[in-house]
């Protein structure tokens, strides 16, 4: 491992953002990957990962634990080829799948974040109750889309309500959850007396799918697959390979993008006037922080902010501005609220049952 002086990023978070947003214009591929995989000493390897990403410029939020490692981070257009061949030169990791944003224009991290975590998912399960390697089928673009073509299959989005509400593939069950956690009892239930049909699941890049579809499996679903590669896959081999699109609206990213466009198709609304809108922010309150959808007539009223509480918050001084957070009730723990709140008016209903 190669010595450094520190192995966390120690600068003010707005400091950071400046530098990207402003001052660094590095092009960079925005990508991400995964690989469930026994590490058996997770701190070690963080440490060493951060080592080598950090001088290589490498921006984004990686999770690590002794079951892999799922990795959204951006890398310097000019390091590419070495950030590959350092990762590929890790032998469980030689030629993982890295999937390449689809759009990239916009900066989609400002720090670079590894954290060592129980999980790599948080899913809520025993893994030690079933085989996590007894994974489903996996498909390519093409064959995802022959497969959702037969009238035995049930395609069932495995993200949360606030990703699906924005974009999603035709005809899909879209659970109104707010983890995955939640998803994977709430579709056990909805699919379980179809245990015979050809289950189709897809998430953002297939981690989720990937313990989803072993869990199933061993829940007894007979015909369980997966989309390789998640959505950001899909969007590219459609585009290489000139196939029929069948997701409709954006892909929902974890980073400062918050979303790709997948299709020109706007199916969400402004969650504060009801006009077609999916341009997801967070509330500009840092105190509430809420991620919403926010048109731009929206945005210049409220100044950014997902009400006229948050609004007047934002004038007070910093003092005041501590108090009110410290009893925000739109905070709950260490996790902010995503698209759920009494403020937010307007909000379509997604297709979470099964139509009989």
């Amino acid at each position: 491992m190669k010595k450094v002086k520190h192995l966390y990023n120690r600068v003010n978070r707005e400091e950071l953002k400046s530098r990207v947003y402003s001052d660094d214009k590095t092009t960079r591929v925005t990508l991400s990957f995964y690989k469930y995989h026994h590490i058996s000493n997770p701190e070690e390897f963080r440490d060493m990962l951060y080592a080598e990403w950090d001088e290589m410029g490498v921006l984004g939020r990686t999770y690590v634990s002794w079951e892999g490692i799922n990795a959204q981070i951006s890398v310097p257009k000019e390091n590419f080829e070495q950030f590959k061949k350092e990762l590929y030169s890790i032998e469980w990791l030689n030629n993982v799948r890295l999937n390449i944003a689809v759009e990239a224009e916009a900066p989609s991290f400002y720090k670079l974040t590894i954290k060592v975590r129980d999980k790599i998912v948080a899913d809520g399960l025993n893994d030690e109750t079933f085989d996590v390697t007894n994974k489903g089928v996996h498909l390519s673009a093409a064959e995802f889309n022959r497969l959702a073509e037969d009238p035995n299959t049930i395609i069932v989005d495995m993200r949360n309500h606030y990703e699906a509400e924005v974009g999603h593939f035709k005809n899909a069950l879209t659970p109104d959850v707010d983890t995955f956690r939640e998803a994977l009892n709430v579709v056990e239930e909805e699919l379980k007396e179809h245990k015979e049909k050809n289950i189709l699941m897809y998430c953002t890049g297939g981690i989720r799918c990937e313990k989803a579809s072993a869990y199933y499996k061993h829940k007894g679903f007979k015909n369980v697959y997966q989309l390789n590669g998640g959505i950001i896959e899909y969007a590219r081999q459609v585009k290489e390979e000139g196939l029929e699109n069948k997701y409709i609206g954006k892909n929902f990213v974890f980073d400062d993008r918050l979303g790709e466009r997948i299709s020109d198709d706007i199916i969400a609304v402004c969650h504060q006037c009801g006009e077609p809108c999916d341009d997801h922010t967070n509330c500009a309150n840092d105190g509430c922080h809420i991620l919403f959808i926010q048109c731009s007539n929206c945005k210049e009223k409220y100044e950014g902010c997902c009400s006229e509480e948050c609004k007047e918050v934002l004038q007070w001084d910093e003092e005041e501005r501590q108090e009110w957070r410290k009893n925000n009730p739109v905070r709950t723990g260490d996790k902010y609220v995503k698209g759920r709140s009494e403020k937010l008016k307007y909000k379509k209903p997604l297709n979470s049952t099964l139509k009989s």
